[in-house]
Parts: C-alpha cells; structure tokens; sequence
C-alpha cells in the first residue's frame, strides 16, 4: 500500500473533496450508481450526510492521499427500532488506488466499528459481475443472499445486483 495513504474518519470540512472524489469515481467505474456528469453539485445535501453520520455515530471513513481523499466506506444504521441492529454499506475507491489493500482496510474498521455499536448485520449490494468488490466482500465474511434482478440500466443493458450481508454476532 502507499504509504502515504492516511485512514481517518470523514469531517466536517471534507463535504468539496468528498464530493470531487465521489464525481471522480462516477467516470471511472460503471460499478457506482450514477452515470459520468449525472451527480448533481448539492454539497448542502452531502454536508447533511457528513453531519448525520458525524453526530449520529455512523460510520463515514476515508483514505486520503495528501489532501485529497481517493476512497470512502460508510455504514449507516437503521433509523427505526426493528432495523437499528443493521446497518447500509457503500465503498468507492478511486481507479488508480485499487488491489493496494485500501478495501482490506475499510472492512476491517467496519467489523470494528460494527462491535463497538452492537450492530447485528451489515448489508450491501453489488453488480454481479464485479468479480474485484464480490472476492472483497466475501474476504471480509459477507454472503450473497439473493439476486436483484434487472436492478439497474448500465450501456444499454440490464444488469442484475447480488444482495450481500454478514452477520456479526
């Protein structure tokens, strides 16, 4: 891994370079949810989310090479009682920073931070062909649950998403 690469969580003052990461990435992988150009500049939107998962205890964790962050997980716990045991899953990672063990580390402070909060499951979807983020995610103790068929449009084609979750405890 680069040794320059710093893990940290995500801060207040990180919303612009978390979003130029975030826009970056869209044109580098067809495996995110938006299409190149399709994100919209709302930073109020995304300070919203980095305020919440600051203040509420969800996990928003970052690597970040010099000043710019290049990837992020975050984990965001479910807002009514019979869902606060689980939390959602999304990681990106900017193209060139790949297979450098950046994910390795992500999930490893997710399973640490999953303890520490009591949480019970963690779940995630992914594009079934995305053979990198599958062997990740199933490195790291996750299991496909089901098939998402014809979740999302990508080059003219549908594509399905696998469910995936792992238990904790």
């Amino acid at each position: 891994m680069n040794s320059n690469i710093i893990f940290r969580d995500i801060e207040k003052s990180d919303t612009e370079s978390l979003w130029n990461m975030m826009n970056q990435l869209d044109y580098e992988t067809k495996f995110m949810m938006y299409e190149p150009g399709e994100r919209s500049k709302n930073l109020s939107r995304l300070q919203e989310n980095v305020n919440s998962a600051v203040d509420e205890n969800n996990l928003f964790f970052a690597a970040v090479d010099g000043s710019e962050i290049i990837g992020y997980i975050s984990a965001q716990m479910g807002n009514v009682k019979r869902e606060q045991h689980s939390a959602y899953i999304v990681v990106g990672i900017r193209e060139k920073y790949r297979n450098q063990g950046i994910g390795t580390e992500f999930f490893k402070k997710l399973h640490e931070w999953a303890l520490e909060k009591r949480i019970v499951r963690l779940g995630l979807t992914v594009i079934c062909t995305n053979e990198a983020a599958l062997n990740l995610y199933k490195k790291s103790g996750f299991e496909i649950e089901g098939t998402k068929r014809k979740s999302m449009y990508i080059d003219g084609e549908y594509v399905d998403e696998y469910y995936m979750s792992k238990i904790i405890r």
